[in-house]
């Protein structure tokens, strides 16, 4: 899943649904095994899961940029032709 979504994220393929993948898995795991507020480190951890979500949902919200992959396709359908795989 990390490596996979990071991949597709740095390409911009489907960027709002990997992104919005990524931020749920990333929820669940500080739910699920970060959830020790006794212990700092778990602490630290718990908080970073929830901040990484955050920029995910906010890659999700506001989409891949104009260089990748979905906008490149963006681009082909607003001018009218499909962008054809090489």
């Amino acid at each position: 899943m990390e490596v996979g979504g990071g991949l597709l994220l740095a390409a911009g393929y489907r960027t709002t649904f990997v992104a919005t993948g990524m931020a749920v898995f990333t929820l669940a795991t500080a739910v699920f095994f970060h959830n020790n507020f006794a212990d700092q480190n778990q602490f630290i951890h718990f908080f970073k899961n929830i901040a990484i979500a955050g920029g995910l949902f906010q890659v999700a919200s506001f989409g891949a940029g104009s260089i990748s992959i979905d906008g490149l396709r963006t681009k082909a359908h607003r001018r009218g032709r499909a962008l054809s795989p090489a």
